[in-house]
């Protein structure tokens, strides 16, 4: 009872409506745990989908592949060079002093499985849980990573956009004027771009990488929410208290950080969720259309292109849309569950 006193003191009553409506929406609610679950999980891709062992001990010493790089000679091989855990040599020569311990599944996103006993693609098996690409490489493991990938990716692109969208968009509503009014000019030429022509030009010139990939697509994903802050302020920096602050001398910024921003951030956290949304949708497009990331990175972009090129092999095709959809299905959920608790018009009941 006692940290239940304390935790009702500590939050406000406001905070607590909007957890309760949150909590209310049981399908947003349990789908950010599923979300959060899966994420989770394949932040450690390399303990689960890994050519390498977890954990090896040879002649009394531990080694821990998956973090070091060993030599072949490190357990009495021949060879100077980076060790191959799936050469029967060196698996002998370790089990003769030791044993491996292997990860769950014992392929990396870019590891070319050998012995299928049939052509690539192969179906899936006791070996490949989800059968090879066209490529001969694990899908499973490619899954894993890919999910990882394709979450980071939006919510770094969600968190720069969004802080560049909120800053642009409290600029233009608080100042009016000849700032809004040459701001949304702007605004209407840089929408105007034609983002996939020149995803296509510079591709081909510079290849794409994470980053690079990344500051293109800021470059135009920060006006999503442009509008949505822009309004807040317009309709919020006529208030009393703003109009208060401002003849007690208080600065510009200050007053936007401490008395506007937070009625802004409200409209701007129950777009967040589709924000993310859409980024992974984003990049999911530019690799299945191959221009995205790097040839041989994990995507369930190139999942879906493989298996749009591959119809023999169906089970590249329905992975990749199944897990996309599960995915882009969970954060759906989990934004209108987010829209629901900063709702104004529900109440507790």
């Amino acid at each position: 009872m006692a940290t239940e006193r304390t935790i009702g003191v500590r939050i406000a009553p406001l905070t607590r409506r909007r957890l309760h409506n949150f909590r209310a929406n049981r399908r947003g609610f349990w789908s950010l745990w599923i979300f959060l679950a899966i994420f989770t999980v394949t932040l450690f891709a390399e303990f689960i989908a890994n050519d390498r062992p977890i954990l090896v001990r040879y002649d009394g010493n531990f080694y821990v592949p998956v973090l070091v790089d060993y030599p072949e000679t490190t357990f009495g091989g021949e060879f100077p060079t980076e060790a191959d855990y799936h050469d029967p040599e060196v698996r002998s020569l370790i089990q003769a002093k030791g044993w491996i311990l292997w990860p769950m599944i014992p392929f990396s996103y870019d590891t070319v499985v050998k012995d299928l006993g049939r052509p690539a693609p192969s179906s899936p098996s006791a070996r490949n849980w989800l059968g090879t690409d066209d490529q001969a490489r694990d899908v499973t493991a490619r899954l894993i990573y890919g999910f990882r990938i394709s979450v980071l990716f939006g919510l770094v692109l969600t968190l720069l956009s969004t802080a560049i969208g909120v800053a642009a968009g409290a600029i233009q509503g608080y100042f009016g004027g000849l700032t809004d009014l040459l701001f949304q000019r702007f605004m209407e030429i840089w929408s105007g771009l034609p983002v996939l022509y020149l995803l296509i030009i510079l591709a081909s010139i510079v290849e794409p990488t994470f980053w690079w990939l990344l500051g293109l697509m800021l470059l135009f994903s920060w006006m999503s929410l442009v509008g949505v802050v822009r309004a807040e302020f317009l309709r919020a920096r006529n208030f009393d208290y703003v109009r208060a602050a401002r003849a007690l001398g208080l600065a510009p910024f200050k007053i936007i950080r401490r008395h506007v921003l937070p009625n802004a951030m409200v409209a701007t956290l129950t777009f967040m969720p589709f924000v993310l949304n859409g980024s992974i949708t984003t990049l999911t497009s530019l690799d299945f259309l191959g221009f995205g990331l790097p040839p041989g990175s994990p995507s369930l972009g190139e999942l879906l292109a493989q298996g749009k090129n591959n119809l023999q092999a169906p089970w590249l095709g329905i992975t990749g849309f199944l897990v996309l959809a599960t995915m882009l299905s969970l954060l759906v959920f989990v934004g209108e569950a987010v829209r629901d608790a900063f709702d104004p018009r529900k109440t507790v009941s």
